[in-house]
């Protein structure tokens, strides 16, 4: 065998190596569902990490909404945007400043997720 195959071989072994064990890390990885950012870093303060408001924020504001699958029986994904976008009396700020329209429907569609039965 010619030194220069040798190298070849080695360098073909190595590079492949490397390749196959960057693939199997990246399909181990799960990635977060797209509208649990926006949601957590917009949401999550007031309505809870899993749709439930903590105590305080029930006690501040008592009409504050669980998102469980009784409040998602009378809503649709398309309520949740006009929710985020327009806001809700006093108490709901809207969001149309803060997040785009493909996040919000992302997050509508990651808090729908809170209502189903695991």
């Amino acid at each position: 065998m010619k030194p220069y195959t040798v190298i070849a071989a080695i360098a073909i072994l190595i590079i492949g190596s490397a390749s196959a064990g960057r693939f199997a890390t990246a399909a181990t990885l799960q990635q977060d569902p797209p509208g649990k950012a926006p949601y957590d870093a917009n949401c999550k303060k007031c309505h809870g990490a899993i749709g439930v408001a903590p105590k305080s924020m029930k006690t501040k504001f008592p009409k504050i909404a669980t998102f469980n699958a009784e409040f998602f029986e009378h809503r649709s994904a398309d309520s949740v945007v006009t929710i985020l976008t327009k806001g809700k009396g006093q108490d709901m700020k809207s969001f149309k400043d803060k997040l785009s329209h493909a996040e919000m429907v992302a997050v509508a569609a990651y808090i729908r997720a809170f209502g189903k039965p695991k």
